[in-house]
């Protein structure tokens, strides 16, 4: 095989990885960009999912200001009833 021949194969073979080459690295990307489209869909889902438990969150709130309220009175009323059932009881002849 003569000089020629050899430059000849050399170059093919060059080509031949340059193509097994590209043709990998577009494989590579291709993969790449399902994993970000699959990871912008991730992110927008939860980005929904915080927007609607913030819209929760600014519901209940005042609800819970209000049920802290409500308790509180239910504990007062509670504590002044005990006071004067013992204070009854304290003053009654057994």
């Amino acid at each position: 095989m003569g000089r020629d021949a050899v430059t000849f194969w050399f170059a093919i073979a060059g080509m031949l990885c340059w193509v097994a080459c590209f043709l990998w690295m577009h494989q590579i990307s291709a993969k790449q960009n399902r994993v970000l489209a699959e990871l912008r869909e991730q992110a927008q889902r939860i980005e929904d999912l915080s927007r609607s438990e913030h819209e929760l969150i600014k519901e209940v709130h005042p609800q819970v200001g209000e049920i802290r309220a409500g308790v509180d009175a239910v504990r007062d009323a509670v504590r002044s009833t005990s006071e004067a059932v013992n204070q009854i009881t304290e003053h009654t002849p057994h």
